[in-house]
């Protein structure tokens, strides 16, 4: 049986002192937490597999914010319980970690699913179990199969990656785009809707090819790419397949731009490679909302823990528990999950409340009968009618072996 995390003497104070800084008091939040049952809360993360750069600062911003929680005495005077288990980034892995939350830890929500193949495995089996679910995926049909609302999205969907890649590549004046994809509900849905947003304005794709993953060679489906001589590949993928194929592109000496997302594209995929290869090579992410307070506050704890700056990945897993945490506040002690998930538009709605920018500042305004809207540490997190919102876009060019932000585009619903 799973036991729930730990957290550390250091956890509390940290949490602590950043509490009576804002005036809280943990000392009395801690004796008013007692008389409250935990909420068991389970953590969902990649650790192991292609999404394991990502998934281990994932579960640490989970743990900053549950610390920040607990240290205020709990949501509704409940302490937050963590039990968490590495999905691996593999689905089959995925459903029986899941089923173990729900079946042997009794967890009443699930945070922090990485990708979409997870969250899509997982997702019947939450919804049957009536649990709330938070998710950093981005496959369109994360939208379509959250029939009952249980599941909230912290990432722009790939529909809208899709749309920004295609915006992009006419920005900069290409003109003749082709697609590559990973065999995916993810990355194929990017795929196609950057060739839908390109029909959409007039032209169509050079090229459009989706290729099975785990090979060592790629060479058959990048030449019938390259034969149609596009001057950008859109190319959505991982980056150990992307690897092998920028790599194999390379070795042509086929002159051609590459624009993907920047969880691939990034300094590992440098390191891989190499400056000359990588030159050029535009990287759209997500980026966290670093003038929001929520993010200053949050990324000095994780480099305090870490000794690094966290990503994007990081910075929604964070908001995941601080926004679940003020649901609980808000829907009271005794409330219900139903009724807890009914309290999450509420308390982010842009124009909905106070700005808030942490949990003690939300729970003491709650407990006065005040509304509030937390801005986090991702983004705004004003949800769309199913359950997704949308941080801003960073339009990166890899120059010299150095990621260089071009310029921030607005998210939008």
């Amino acid at each position: 049986m799973t036991q729930p995390t730990q957290f550390s003497r250091r956890d509390f104070l940290a949490a602590s002192a950043a509490l009576a800084a804002s005036g809280a008091v943990p000392g009395l939040a801690w004796a008013q937490a007692q008389a409250a049952p935990p909420f068991r809360l389970g953590a969902l993360n990649s650790i192991t597999g292609v999404g394991g750069p990502y998934g281990p600062a994932m579960l640490e911003a989970i743990k900053i914010a549950i610390a920040e929680v607990n240290a205020a005495g709990g949501a509704a005077g409940r302490q937050i319980q963590l039990y968490a288990e590495d999905d691996q980034t593999k689905p089959d892995a995925a459903v029986l970690a899941v089923k173990k939350l729900i079946e042997i830890n009794k967890v009443e929500a699930v945070v922090g699913i990485w990708p979409s193949s997870v969250g899509l495995a997982a997702m019947p089996i939450t919804n049957a179990a009536g649990l709330i679910t938070m998710n950093t995926c981005g496959a369109p049909e994360m939208l379509t199969e959250n029939k009952q609302g249980l599941a909230w999205m912290f990432q722009a969907s790939n529909a809208v990656f899709g749309r920004a890649f295609a915006e992009v590549a006419r920005q900069r004046g290409f003109k003749r785009p082709a697609v590559m994809a990973f065999n995916n509900s993810t990355f194929v849905g990017q795929a196609n809707y950057f060739r839908d947003a390109w029909r959409e304005k007039g032209g169509d794709v050079s090229a459009f090819t989706v290729y099975e993953p785990n090979q060592t060679t790629y060479r058959t489906e990048l030449n019938k790419v390259l034969a149609s001589k596009p001057d950008v590949i859109s190319l959505s993928a991982y980056r150990p397949d992307a690897t092998i194929i920028l790599k194999e592109w390379f070795q042509t000496g086929q002159d051609c731009k590459f624009i993907m997302p920047g969880w691939t594209a990034n300094e590992d995929l440098v390191k891989a490679l190499g400056k000359e290869a990588t030159e050029g090579i535009i990287s759209i992410s997500n980026v966290a909302a670093h003038d929001h307070a929520a993010y200053k506050r949050f990324a000095a704890e994780f480099r305090k823990r870490t000794k690094r700056e966290p990503d994007i990945f990081a910075s929604q897993s964070y908001d995941m528990v601080i926004t679940l945490a003020l649901a609980i506040e808000a829907a009271g002690a005794t409330a219900d999950v139903a009724a807890i998930n009914g309290k999450i538009r509420a308390v982010t709605a842009e124009g909905g409340g106070e700005k808030v920018s942490g949990f003690a500042q939300g729970q003491a305004l709650l407990r006065a009968g005040k509304p509030v809207d937390y801005d986090g540490a991702s983004s705004r997190l004003d949800f769309g009618k199913q359950g997704e919102t949308v941080p801003d876009f960073g339009v990166f060019d890899i120059r010299d072996g150095k990621l260089v932000l071009n310029e921030v585009i607005a998210g939008k619903v």
